[in-house]
């Protein structure tokens, strides 16, 4: 493929200039050659002041993944071009680098130049391509003095919490000084809490033009009739209720006898008519609809019969009720001026949350950028920007809007001293619900009057493709007049193809560039019949390609050589997921998969979510038969009804599956969620069954994905329920906390692709399907809000109408139509050979009459006018040539994709080597606990003495826990409670705890019942208090830890570690610290770096200091299993007593280090302190101490120093 042909050498580069760019005329590789001139400098005349280097050259665009693509293009043409002008003989240059290798025509030119290019080539990483935001961030943060922002800035991606605050803080201010008729007016209106007034005023947030800081004169003037419309209604309800027997035994009479007209009056809704008046008079809150019914009992609204005209009532109340009606009428709430007001207002307040918390959102970023360069500094700095950014470069500019667009203009608009490039195509501007805006880019192409230019050859489609589009958008240009309905400020312009080399066969035969099926039909066609008709005509079509492509006739040929058609080739454009479920549908019935690539559903709405919960229920409660029967009955696990009926009728099998969910809820407890899901699919071979099964590969991929998440969430909840109760509110919900839960791609392995249009734009597809393309969404006044642009003398701007009338829908709608047009047109320019549109006379909702005008493939063939139902066909006659196919549209049928079988080889699997230890690295007791090799069984004390160990399934009745604390749940959240609230009292002081206990009385019930553990509120408080009080042994007497003075709690070291062999420190450990006595062995490895701790407790006594620990550990039911003897082998089967060698030592330098040639360890370290919170009752107070052996201490000193031989 030849070259795209670029913009003339000649663009001048300075100034403010448009470049418009037709779908796929190359405007990237532009944009490249742009940048390649800007580097070099070239141009003479034309030339910028200087050359230039990448972080002096701004590229905008507004995604991420396209600033990477960019950049990497951009790094390719830069290399591409050093290397043809450092050997332009062995090469052969495009006609850009052609023409610059010209224009460079000195030896020693062309030397310099690929220098320079080779640099910049280089200094990519540092190029300055960012997205829109991007860009305004790192203004406000590197030019922080000017901008008159923070340097520090954390963003915020989600404003609805800041919002829900500031529409709280409304309330609070300014609702709660509202008079309570006009509180009752708005709760009627369902503007009664802070919630409905955000919901209602959320569309017009952002949008200005409302004094925050003063109620509207229409809101004012509401206010101040409010009392004498209240005071009318209270006199109007006290005559209601004097005579409301009255009125009711007229009501029945009238009932009776014929004298109420019966169409307002039905027999079934007078009783709620009647029920209505009482609630009235009863002093209820109406509604509107609610009036609209008390209207039919007053003087004027009653409706009566001619026999009833003779017995009209003369009720005050009918006469009083006239009155409240009109006075409502006259004074009703002025819903939009209060609504704008309200969003203002917590706009304001939202900015000033987020300004005092150091954070801001996406849109703040442009907006503080935007308010900083129109505020007083913003002429200096917009000229530090200038200065830093010469050139800017705005890439997919037809999606600006009026911020973005003031921001540029504030920095290069007219100018010759700087350079402003605009690249966009304005019949490609869709995303209008993203806040982009057309009318901004019909502004800056105003504003660029004789500075415009055109990309006008497509590179992209083959050349019928080309000339089926011209033909389309021309025929209707010339037929029916300013084919995009921006009053002609968008005309089309038909390019050029540059054709392609390979050519799409269909059996046999040249496909055309565009096909339309017609579907002719004497009446409208309802929108649910369109959808199922195009999709079996689409998968049928499709289907058909596929099997062509099978035997060899349906493919792409270049010259000699053809390649058959693939799935992945395809692709199937729709507007929504509805019309995405439909094709997908169709084509799986046939057996052709498919991939959805713009899903943004929720993976916890997806039916294995449901699965997953009950799968984890039983899991979780394997005693649980029905739980556990209802996991296997699950659609994940999928066990044949056979299966399931013998597990249930024998013994042996069902005791065998109970044991099987009791395994897995130990494996969740010791290694989490995700290991234990995974084994268990795997148990129940769901990857294998799943893998038969055409969307088989969708429901794997949920189910990993739905664990990863649970994996995720675990870290943040306390236990197995406290997971199943969030995966239980998330699935309720159908809702993820962020992006993360977005339904992930399955596969994209040679499938169909199914997109829709909108994140179709900027991708190519061989061949292109639009079965749905009449389908639209009209703007309707009974679904506000309603957008539309009032045109001024400079610019549109955009209204937001929460009350629209005809008028503005009519409006809207057409602004609808037209961004349709534009869609439709990016939906067409996908396609590289082929494109096929589905057409019928549409009708939508209710309506029995075609509005297919309504749509933008109607308007764009047949005009605002439209044609009969049945003469679609005959009408686009006209259009038929070479490159545009018309038939009538072909019937679905059931054919079955047949795919021909091929060999994959797969590589041979590459083995992960197991890489040595980092050498430098932050050890602690934690680390060195899981280097230790087991004991053997026969030494091996029960599960319950480690304290993070989950406790047994099942627990041999004597050990039962009796009661107190010996029976507070066991395990690492509750050993973490108890030290936190330890931790807690020291920090408040032992004695000030005890003297005055009610605060930590409140902390106590508040752990426990976050935990649901309320039970043991009294056991909790109890033990509190006995451990501050418990005499706890030291060397030759006892003290409470009431008594102690300043005690430091956590105290956190850091030790060096040099080199220091682990075998060395165990067998020092064990040479000091009860010698002889059996305890696991730690792993031969070595410390080298730090070594990192957090001392319970550390405290002086009488000149001493002491480290004291804190163990929850279990070790039995009752008081007598915490005697001496269990406590010592408690202590040395998990290797506490390493733990309080190593916190000696750190107490040891610290008072080296603290008392300098004073310190003597013999004098001053005292020891340590292992208190077992479980054993206070017992004799032992569930204490250990250790005295501090100085010759142990001194030699860790020597070891961890680097001396690997210290005795």
């Amino acid at each position: 493929m030849s070259q795209p042909r670029p913009l003339p050498l000649t663009f001048p580069l300075h100034g403010t200039r448009l470049i418009e760019a037709s779908a796929g005329t190359g405007k990237t590789f532009t944009l490249a050659a742009l940048y390649l001139r800007l580097v070099l400098g070239h141009g003479g005349q034309a030339a910028f002041r200087q050359p230039l280097l990448p972080p002096e050259i701004l590229v905008v665009t507004f995604t991420e993944a396209a600033t990477e693509e960019l950049r990497e293009r951009i790094r390719d043409r830069l290399a591409e071009a050093a290397r043809v002008f450092a050997a332009p003989q062995a090469h052969k240059p495009d006609v850009i680098l052609q023409g610059l290798l010209d224009d460079y025509a000195d030896d020693e030119q062309r030397r310099h130049c690929a220098q320079r290019l080779n640099a910049a080539a280089q200094w990519m990483d540092e190029a300055a391509i960012y997205t829109i935001h991007g860009f305004c961030n790192r203004m406000l943060k590197q030019h922080a003095f000017d901008s008159g922002s923070l340097f520090s800035l954390e963003l915020q991606e989600d404003a609805s919490d800041e919002q829900q605050l500031a529409a709280c803080d409304y309330w609070r201010n300014v609702i709660a000084g509202f008079p309570v008729s006009a509180a009752n007016a708005l709760q009627a209106s369902k503007l009664g809490h802070p919630e409905a007034l955000l919901a209602q005023c959320r569309p017009l947030l952002g949008l200005g033009g409302t004094d925050p800081d003063t109620l509207p004169e229409s809101v004012q003037r509401w206010l101040d009739a409010s009392g004498p419309q209240a005071a009318l209604e209270q006199s109007a309800r006290a005559t209601l209720n004097a005579e409301l027997p009255a009125l009711f035994d007229w009501v029945r009479s009238a009932r009776d006898n014929k004298w109420l007209n019966g169409n307002s009056y039905r027999a079934s809704s007078l009783p709620g008519m009647l029920l209505t008046l009482e609630r009235y008079a009863a002093g209820e809150v109406l509604s509107d609809k609610d009036y609209d019914t008390l209207s039919r009992f007053s003087t004027t609204g009653m409706k009566l019969t001619k026999k009833g005209e003779e017995h009209r009532p003369g009720f005050a109340f009918c006469d009083q009720l006239d009155q409240v009606l009109e006075q409502r009428e006259q004074t009703a709430l002025p819903r939009t001026d209060l609504l704008a007001h309200a969003a203002a207002w917590i706009g304001k307040r939202v900015d000033r949350m987020r300004r005092q918390t150091a954070t801001m959102g996406f849109d703040d970023m442009l907006s503080r950028l935007h308010g900083a360069l129109h505020g007083d500094n913003g002429a200096r700095l917009a000229q530090v920007i200038r200065d830093q950014f010469p050139v800017a470069l705005i890439d997919e500019f037809q999606d600006t809007d009026p911020t973005q667009y003031g921001i540029f203009s504030a920095l290069y608009q007219h100018r010759d001293d700087t350079g402003w490039f605009m690249i966009g195509d304005p019949k490609q501007a869709i995303y209008a619900f993203r806040g982009a805006d057309v009318f901004t880019y019909l502004q800056a192409r105003r504003a660029t009057e004789g500075h415009h230019y055109t990309l006008g050859r497509n590179f992209r489609s083959a050349t019928p493709m080309v000339a089926a589009v011209n033909r389309l958008f021309e025929y209707s240009q010339d037929t029916h007049g300013d084919v995009f309905m921006m009053d002609n400020a968008i005309p089309f312009e038909a390019v050029e193809a540059q054709g392609r080399k390979d050519t799409l066969l269909v059996d046999g035969e040249i496909k055309s560039g565009v096909t339309l099926w017609v579907e002719d039909s004497d009446k409208a066609i309802s929108s649910g019949v369109y959808r199922q008709h195009q999709a079996a005509r689409c998968a049928t079509e499709i289907t058909h390609l596929l099997n062509g492509a099978g035997q060899g006739v349906t493919g792409f040929r270049e010259g000699q050589r053809f390649t058959p058609l693939r799935p992945r080739d395809i692709a199937v454009l729709v507007r929504d997921r509805t019309e995405a479920r439909a094709i997908r549908d169709a084509l799986l019935a046939r057996g052709v998969r498919s991939v959805y690539l713009s899903d943004q559903d929720s993976v916890f709405a997806q039916p294995e979510a449901q699965d997953l919960l009950l799968i984890l229920r039983a899991c979780a409660s394997p005693e649980s038969d029905v739980r556990v029967r209802s996991a296997l009955a699950s659609g994940t696990l999928s066990l044949p009804y056979q299966e399931l009926d013998r597990i249930n009728r024998d013994e042996v099998r069902w005791e065998a599956m109970v044991n099987r969910f009791h395994g897995y809820r130990e494996q969740w407890r010791q290694q989490g969620v995700l290991p234990m899901f995974r084994g268990l699919l795997m148990d129940f071979s769901v990857p294998a069954r799943l893998q038969r099964s055409l969307d088989g590969e969708r429901a794997f991929t949920n189910l990993l994905h739905l664990a990863e998440l649970l994996q995720q969430a675990a870290t943040q909840l306390d236990g197995e329920q406290a997971l199943i109760r969030y995966l239980e509110d998330t699935v309720n919900d159908q809702r993820g906390s962020n992006n993360d839960s977005i339904l992930r791609l399955e596969s994209d392995d040679d499938r169909v692709k199914v997109i829709t249009i909108h994140k179709s734009k900027g991708l190519e597809y061989p061949v292109v399907y639009l079965p749905f393309i009449c389908s639209f969404r009209a703007a309707e006044k009974s679904k506000p809000p309603l957008r539309y642009h009032r045109k001024g003398q400079d610019n549109a701007h955009l209204v937001v109408s929460l009350e629209p009338d005809d008028d503005i829908e009519r409006l809207a709608d057409h602004e609808r139509l037209a961004e349709d047009m534009r869609l439709l047109y990016v939906a067409l320019t996908r396609a590289c050979h082929s494109c096929t549109l589905g057409l019928a006379p549409y009708a939508k909702g209710r309506a029995q009459q075609n509005q297919l005008p309504r749509s933008a493939i109607g308007r764009l063939l047949f005009g605002p006018q439209g044609v009969a139902n049945d003469q679609l066909l005959a009408a686009l006659g006209p259009l038929s040539d070479d490159a545009i196919t018309v038939i009538p549209a072909p019937p679905g049928n059931d054919e079955v994709y047949q795919p021909v079988n091929t060999v994959v080889r797969l590589r041979e699997p590459e083995i992960f080597p197991r890489h040595p230890r980092t050498p430098w690295w932050i050890a602690s007791y934690s680390a060195l606990r899981q280097m230790e090799e087991p004991l053997a069984p026969a030494d091996a004390r029960a599960d319950q003495l480690a304290e993070t160990e989950p406790e047994p399934v099942q627990k041999p009745m004597m050990e039962t826990a009796t009661a107190g604390v010996h029976a507070f749940p066991r395990g690492a959240l509750p050993g973490t409670l108890l030290h936190d609230l330890l931790e807690h009292a020291a920090n408040q002081g032992f004695r000030t705890c005890l003297d005055a206990p009610e605060e930590m009385d409140k902390r106590v019930r508040q752990q426990l019942e976050a935990r649901h553990w309320q039970d043991h509120n009294t056991t909790v408080m109890q033990w509190w208090r006995r451990t501050l009080t418990t005499p706890l042994p030291l060397q030759q007497e006892r003290i409470r830890l009431a008594d102690l003075d300043r005690p430091v709690a956590e105290m956190e070291f850091l030790l060096p570690a040099e080199q220091v062999p682990v075998t060395r420190l165990d067998a020092l450990i064990r040479e000091h610290l009860y010698p002889g006595q059996p305890r696991p062995r730690l792993e031969a490895d070595t410390l080298n770096g730090m070594l990192k701790g957090f001392m319970d407790l550390v405290f002086e006594h009488r000149g001493h200091y002491y480290v004291l620990d804190y163990k929850s550990n279990w070790l039995g039911p009752d008081d007598d299993a915490y005697g001496d003897d269990a406590l010592i082998e408690a202590l040395l089967e998990h290797r506490y007593e390493v733990q309080y060698a190593l916190y000696l030592l750190a107490l040891h330098r610290l008072l080296r280090s603290r008392l300098g040639n004073d310190y003597h360890p013999d004098a001053h370290l005292g020891g340590a302190v292992y208190v077992f919170l479980r054993g206070l009752g017992a004799p032992s107070a569930g204490t250990v101490f250790s005295a501090a052996p100085t010759a142990l201490v001194e030699a860790l000193d020597r070891l961890f120093l680097g001396d690997a031989h210290a005795k």
